[in-house]
């Protein structure tokens, strides 16, 4: 099989070959187009000592990983072009401490975290096989190249790369490689948050995350224990089929693939055990459980050190979940007008999600969310007045009148209350009159 290797990656190949060296294709972007899906980033491997890459396609390659072996061959499509290489011991169970270079492919495959990741393909299609990566890909199957103990320890990132991919791809974790993923579970700790936190996002948006987080609770919570006592605790309640941690599992997957919206589902019920009680009748309650849920997610999100704009939107929408809606004109204006169109969708994905995750019988807020898009998008169309932009009068109307200081955003916030709930008409002169009469 040809894979149709884009025109820059064919000649980076076809250069190293005409200088005498090996070279291959390899990684992901291999067993994407042998998947038949588009291809990401597209990664060399070759016989060539850095040094040589860098002499052979200077001047547009940059030494970026020269103590690894690894030279950037490109401008804006920049290919990591890296020589067969052994690696080293792993003392932060990240990086090796050093590698040697060697003359085998073979070698270099073998020190790669899954068959599926180890494969390697020729300018004219020849296939490098030696861990049976294809027929792990054609069975579905994620399985570890060589000891899968021995490849977590080196770098235990690698343990939510196997998650990431198999919540992408819907691949099966094969038994033994599963095992070891939860044995180095702890070695977790030692990977940055920031890294930690990338993978978490490729995990929540994968297509096939149900499975992951039902099957691998013990791995998360490694670095999201708040999610622990969630898992089978029993919620005694007619609206809700599972148990905590079930129901969100089935919420998150019942998404659009939006890391907030997917972040927001895995945080929205975190504070059901610590709020929950039981009546006489033997029915569970949660009473403020998303007051809880949010002092949660603050904690989560500070911890993977998660972007300002990201933290806010999540922490709204984990505050706002069971939030009642109420199906009127103006509540969907006061609703625009607080948290703005943007969020306020985001939050009827939240809400419709987090009902499908219900009982069967009491998925009836299917009915009500979708009443409540189709008015928003009617009062969207009609351009009516739901935020301060859009008022008709600004603030330098209102110093005019005499009003200074934080009460002139007193003053236009009371004006937008005003024409929000249909006692005033968004008219600039009708305004002015009633702020020159009420608010002087």
């Amino acid at each position: 099989m040809v894979l149709p290797l884009p025109e820059h990656v064919g000649e980076i190949l076809r250069r190293l070959e005409a200088a005498g060296h090996e070279a291959w294709c390899v990684g992901g972007a291999v067993r994407d187009a042998l998947l038949g899906r588009e291809p990401g980033d597209w990664d060399v491997t070759t016989s060539a000592p850095p040094e040589a890459v860098l002499s052979l396609f200077a001047p547009h390659a940059l030494p970026t990983g020269l103590r690894h072996g690894t030279v950037t061959v490109g401008g804006g499509r920049g290919v990591e072009v890296t020589t067969f290489r052994r690696d080293g011991t792993y003392r932060d169970h990240r990086r090796p401490d050093h590698v040697e270079f060697t003359p085998s492919l073979t070698e270099d495959l073998a020190r790669r975290d899954f068959t599926v990741n180890a494969m390697a393909v020729s300018l004219r299609g020849e296939v490098s096989d030696p861990f049976h990566g294809r027929e792990d890909l054609s069975a579905g199957l994620l399985r570890a190249v060589g000891n899968p103990d021995r490849r977590f320890e080196e770098d235990a990132l690698r343990i939510l790369r196997g998650l990431r991919f198999a919540s992408r791809l819907g691949f099966a974790i094969e038994p033994d490689t599963a095992a070891a993923i939860r044995r180095g579970a702890p070695l977790l700790r030692h990977i940055a948050p920031e890294r930690i936190r990338e993978e978490l996002t490729g995990i929540l948006c994968g297509e096939h995350v149900l499975e992951v987080l039902l099957d691998y609770p013990g791995v998360l919570g490694v670095f999201l224990p708040e999610i622990l006592p969630c898992v089978g605790f029993d919620q005694h309640s007619v609206y809700h089929c599972h148990d905590v941690w079930t129901h969100t599992a089935h919420a998150a997957a019942a998404a659009p693939p939006l890391p907030v919206l997917r972040y927001a589902l895995l945080l929205h019920d975190l504070g059901k055990p610590g709020t929950f009680s039981l009546d006489e009748e033997g029915r569970g309650h949660f009473y403020g459980h998303w007051r809880r849920s949010v002092s949660l997610a603050e904690t989560i999100l500070d911890r993977l050190r998660m972007d300002n704009q990201s933290r806010r939107t999540i922490l709204t929408l984990v505050e706002r979940h069971d939030a009642p809606l109420t199906l009127s004109e103006k509540s969907v204006r006061r609703a625009l007008a607080r948290y703005g169109e943007s969020t306020l969708r985001l939050l009827l994905a939240v809400k419709r999600a987090d009902n499908l995750a219900q009982a069967e019988p009491y998925r009836d807020r299917q009915q009500l969310i979708g009443q409540w898009e189709d008015m928003l998008e009617r009062v969207l169309r009609s351009g009516e007045c739901f935020s301060l932009s859009q008022l008709a009068v600004r603030g330098n109307d209102l110093t005019a009148l005499g009003l200074r200081g934080p009460g002139v955003g007193a003053a236009l916030r009371e004006l937008l209350e005003q024409v929000i709930d249909g006692r005033l008409p968004n008219e600039r002169g009708i305004l002015l009159e009633y702020a020159k009469e009420k608010l002087l």
